[in-house]
């Protein structure tokens, strides 16, 4: 079934229930959360084998963290444990019905302090994938040292490896990001970005939406879509972001597809766009610095598949939206595992949107993520699977 590697960050994850400001006594929940985490666990639920690489404290939260995800079938046995750094934190709380909030104690933290020396050559050597993030780089040089580690082990044993842009403006400025960014992509064969984090990626400047409102940004700033409804970030913000999640259509019809058929294939993005707005254009230029496929993530447009030559289109699936935060690092779960599984562009494409759609529509950043025989289960014409 195929084995893929990830290195990065997990957290310890506070949720608190309910909307409005957190106050004394409120209900919440704890968990964890990392996008590579989250890839792990979703490639493992769907039947491939899964290591993930990181450092954590020597604490209570490191314990439950690595239960849990060996008990998601998750190799956790290289990880490094700090007994002089906590492990990271960060909280979640939904200050109204559409805009979630989070917070991240992340600065003193054992994920900061990853190091070339943690990353187990052995487990990406003997991989069929591995899969990086730009969070990773953004949190230090111990930790960009260790990607670029990381890299060079994979390249050395000929094992492709995947790169979802992940760029994270509260981490690091563009102008420092796009270099690491772009270098990493370059040696990747498989990337993965959103809009605005491939114009960052190709050196594109910022695209600015009718009326003036700014789109919504690789940093999670939430900006108007073309029908006023807020767009989402990698802060959680519901809405339509650049994960598979569904929002409103142009029509205003919530879930709306758009695109054409799932799989069509395209010579470019429909309708009059701009250059710098036109993911066919985006990912071409990406395509030049040397990966073999470029997915470009659009939210509740699907997403944009190429390989160079072949393009195509897949609408997201309709489904009613629950917690977007996590939708994005899902949807790369189902495209590596379609990869793995040997399928072609559009069914790999296909997997991505359905385990984009089941983040979405269930609470938690990993939580709801399909098992392999739960994939057909949104298929169900009338919502109920018999």
């Amino acid at each position: 079934m195929g084995e893929l590697v990830t290195l990065g960050e997990v957290m310890a994850v506070t949720r608190v229930s309910g909307i409005g400001t957190p106050s004394p006594g409120a209900a919440a929940t704890l968990s964890y959360a990392g996008a590579e985490a989250t890839v792990a666990i979703g490639v493992a639920r769907l039947g491939h084998r899964a290591t993930w690489l990181g450092r954590l404290g020597r604490d209570a939260a490191a314990d439950m963290i690595l239960t849990s995800m060996r008990g998601e079938g998750v190799d956790v046995s290289r990880t490094v444990r700090d007994g002089d750094r906590p492990t990271g934190h960060m909280t979640r709380h939904r200050r109204t019905a559409d805009r979630v909030v989070v917070a991240y104690h992340r600065r003193e933290g054992a994920g900061v302090r990853l190091s070339p020396g943690d990353v187990a050559a052995e487990a990406i050597s003997s991989a069929d994938v591995l899969h990086l993030t730009g969070i990773t780089p953004a949190l230090g040089p111990g930790p960009a040292a260790a990607v670029e580690r990381a890299v060079a082990v994979a390249g050395e044993a000929g094992v492709p490896v995947s790169f979802d842009v992940n760029y994270r403006a509260l981490l690091w400025p563009p102008e420092q990001a796009g270099e690491v960014l772009r270098r990493l992509a370059g040696r990747a064969e498989v990337v993965f970005a959103g809009l605005e984090e491939a114009r960052l990626v190709a050196g594109r400047p910022p695209q600015a939406r009718a009326g003036g409102a700014p789109e919504s940004g690789a940093d999670g700033t939430p900006g108007a879509g073309a029908d006023g409804t807020p767009g989402a970030g990698a802060d959680g913000a519901p809405g339509a972001g650049a994960d598979g999640a569904p929002g409103a259509g142009a029509d205003g019809a919530p879930g709306a597809r758009v695109g054409g058929a799932p799989g069509a294939r395209v010579g470019g993005a429909p309708g009059a766009r701009a250059d710098g707005d036109d993911p066919g254009v985006l990912a071409r230029l990406l395509l030049e610095l040397g990966p073999r496929e470029v997915v470009i993530k659009l939210g509740r447009e699907g997403a944009y598949v190429t390989d160079g030559s072949v393009a195509l289109r897949v609408p997201a699936r309709a489904v009613s939206e629950v917690d977007p935060v996590g939708a994005g690092d899902a949807f790369v779960a189902g495209y590596l595992s379609g990869r793995l599984d040997g399928l072609d562009l559009a069914g790999r494409a296909e997997r991505a949107v359905t385990c984009g759609a089941f983040a979405v529509a269930t609470w938690g950043d990993w939580e709801g993520l399909p098992r392999r025989h739960e994939l057909d289960l949104l298929a169900a014409s009338d919502g109920v699977a018999r």
